[in-house]
C-alpha cells in the first residue's frame, strides 16, 4: 500500500502533525518550519518575492535532525528565507529513521540557491555517486554560502571544492569523513568551522549550533539569539567549545 503523503498545512498545531504522521507510517514530511504555522506560498511567489532560497539536498538514508534541525530555525526567518528540498532524482527520498521526505526539486530543475545545505547520514554511498557528485559541486560552485552538517562534509570534500579550506566533521565518523581529502585541512576540535562561504559542523546537533552561527553571519548575532531562544534551545555560540572530540580520541 501507498503511503499518504501529508503536510503540516493540513494541520492545526505541530502535535496533531507529529500524531499523524505517526499513525501513518512512512509519510512524506512537509519541509515547512515546525514553530508555528507556515504562510502558504508557492514556489513561484517564494523565488519572485526576493527572500534568500536556502536549498537543502538530501539523499536516500540522510539523518532526520541534521535536516529538521537547522532547517527549523532558518524557518524562523520565513519573511527573509524561502526553504526548498533538493535531490538527485525522483520525488522522494527515505531517511535513516523511516520518514520519508518529499522533494521540491532535483538537480535538473533547481532554481538558484542562495544557501546549500547537505546532512550527514548516507553520505557513504554519496561519495561514490559521481552523478551526486557533480550535481551537487555545480549548485556549490555557485551558492554564495554553503553549509554541511555532519559527515556532508565528506561529500562536500569529495568535490575537491574544500581544497585549501578549514573544516570539521562528526567525530565519530572523523576517520572516515576526512580520508575523503588529504587538501583539507581538517580541525579535530570543533563545533563547526566557517572558512570563506564555507560552514562545516560536527555531529548532527552541531548543525543547529552551526544553522545559528550561519543566521548570525547573515543577519546579526541578536537575531539568531532571539530565534535560539524562541525555541528553548540552549545555543553553543562558541564554535570552538567541543567537548566530543576529546570524548572520541581526537584531542588529549
Amino acid at each position: 500500500m501507498k503511503s499518504k503523503q501529508i503536510t503540516y498545512q493540513q494541520f492545526n498545531d505541530r502535535r496533531t502533525f507529529l500524531k499523524a504522521a505517526t499513525v501513518l507510517g512512512a509519510a512524506a514530511l512537509s519541509p515547512v518550519p515546525l514553530f508555528g504555522n507556515a504562510p502558504a506560498t508557492s514556489k513561484t511567489e517564494s523565488q519572485a518575492d526576493g527572500r534568500l532560497v536556502l536549498g537543502m539536498v538530501v539523499f536516500d538514508g540522510f539523518q532526520l535532525l541534521d535536516v529538521f534541525g537547522p532547517l527549523d530555525v532558518f524557518g524562523s526567518l520565513r519573511d527573509k528565507v524561502s526553504i526548498i528540498i533538493v535531490g538527485e532524482k525522483g520525488e522522494s527520498v527515505k531517511s535513516s529513521a523511516g520518514p520519508i521526505l518529499k522533494l521540491d526539486y532535483t538537480f535538473s530543475n533547481v532554481p538558484k540557491i542562495d544557501v546549500l545545505m547537505i546532512p550527514g547520514g548516507g553520505t557513504r554511498r554519496e561519495v561514490k555517486n559521481e552523478a551526486f557528485l557533480n550535481a551537487f559541486k555545480k549548485l556549490a560552485k555557485t551558492a554564495p554560502k554553503v553549509a554541511t552538517i555532519c559527515t556532508g562534509s565528506a561529500v562536500l570534500a569529495k568535490t575537491g571544492l574544500l581544497d585549501g579550506h578549514k573544516a570539521t566533521t562528526n567525530k565519530r565518523a572523523y576517520a572516515w569523513a576526512t580520508s575523503q581529502s588529504n587538501r583539507v585541512t581538517w580541525i579535530p576540535e570543533a563545533r563547526w568551522v566557517e572558512d570563506g562561504k564555507f560552514f562545516t559542523s560536527s555531529g548532527i546537533t552541531a548543525g543547529i549550533d552551526m544553522a545559528l552561527g550561519l543566521i548570525a553571519n547573515m543577519f546579526g548575532k541578536e537575531t539568531a539569539v532571539r530565534i535560539a531562544n524562541g525555541a528553548e534551545y540552549i545555543w553553543n555560540d562558541d564554535p570552538n567549545r567541543d567537548p566530543f572530540a576529546k570524548m572520541n580520541g581526537l584531542i588529549k
